[in-house]
This record gives C-alpha cells, structure tokens and sequence, in this order.
C-alpha cells in the first residue's frame, strides 16, 4: 500500500527541495524536516500503554511507546538525509544500515554493505529511501531485512514515480509505502520526473 502523507508544512518543503536554487545546507534542513512529518504518520500506529506519572503538581496517567523502540534503516547513502527526522521523534530508535548501489546500465540495485541490529522481528522496521524511482533499491532492501526476521515493515520515501511503486507492491505487496507525492514518470535515464534530480549528491553537496 502506498500512502501519499498530506500536510502543507511538508508541501511546502516539498516544493522548496524540488527547487534547483536550494543549497545542500538548506536542502538537509528541509530533507530532516520532511522526514519527520512523513515518519510522524508512518509510526502512527505504534502501541501505547498506560504509564504512571507525577507532574509537578499532582499524580497523573499518561500514554507511552509500549514495546521495543522502533528500527530506522537508511539506505546509504542518501537514506541518511531522513535520519535524523526519524530520530528527532524517536531518539531511542536503533539504527540499521543498508548500503545498495545503482547500475547505471542496467538501473538493478547491488548490494555492497549492511548492518542490522538484532532482533527485527517484532519491531516497527522503517526503511529510509528518499526516491522511489525504478523500486529496485527498496525492495531489494526489503528483501534484506525479511531475511533478518522483519514483519513489520513500513518505507519512507519523499518522492515516487508510478514504475517504482508497481514493482515494490509486486514484489511485496504487504509493506507500507509513505510518501510526499507520487511523481509523473521516469526518464530514460531511471530519474524521477519531475522529482528533485539526484537526492544524494544535492544532500552532501557533491555535485
């Protein structure tokens, strides 16, 4: 399932990462505060359970995270840029990574690093991908953390393109896509149209 997230704080965010003036500085602000309004809604459902508390002036019950903290998984390197949103509102999060690398002839994703922490099972999984465009990146970083135990896995990205969705809902169809917009298409070269151009060299000004 995808779910396209709606806030104006995250359309106009959006609209200003989209915007080739905007510098690396600016862009990680925007990328780190995109992150968390998308991250807000894909944790929405963690369970609660009722705790015991004092304020300063009287006993109080209040709701907390129940269970273990969630598991944020950025895909390197430009899922790094969505971090810090997630652990902004989740500071207990463990951190898994996932290094995937894009032919450039063939668009397929390969896989060259991962370090996940233990156990996935029974934990909220979210898989940090800033652009879904042809999909091959995130399912095959889906594909890794199911084979770690994961069953709870839900993706953010900021931006889709239709191809991209197709072949991660085929590929697993149960996992939960959050996104900021799905885009019009992908050009020859497997870039999101219009999208934002290249997440990562833009993230740490490499290019």
């Amino acid at each position: 399932m995808v779910i396209v997230v709606e806030h104006p704080v995250l359309s106009d965010s959006l609209a200003r990462l989209r915007d080739r003036r905007t510098g690396a500085a600016e862009f990680r602000r925007l990328m780190r505060l995109a992150a968390m309004l998308l991250c807000a809604e894909a944790l929405r459902d963690l369970p609660l359970r009722t705790a015991r508390i004092r304020t300063p002036l009287a006993p109080a019950e209040g709701e907390i995270i129940a269970g273990p903290p969630p598991v944020a998984v950025p895909v390197l390197r430009a899922g790094l840029g969505l971090l810090p949103g997630l652990l902004d509102l989740v500071p207990g999060a463990a951190v898994g990574v996932i290094g995937l690398r894009r032919n450039e002839r063939t668009f397929e994703a390969g896989e060259y690093y991962r370090s996940l922490p233990r156990p996935l099972a029974g934990r909220a999984v979210v898989i940090l991908d800033p652009m879904l465009a042809t999909g091959g990146s995130l399912a095959a970083a889906i594909g890794v953390v199911k084979e770690h135990g994961a069953d709870d896995i839900r993706a953010v990205t900021l931006l889709a393109a239709p191809e991209g969705v197709r072949l991660v809902m085929r590929r697993h169809p149960r996992v939960r896509v959050f996104t900021g917009a799905v885009d019009e298409r992908l050009d020859e070269n497997a870039y999101i149209i219009p999208g934002i151009g290249d997440a990562g060299d833009r993230l740490f000004g490499t290019k």
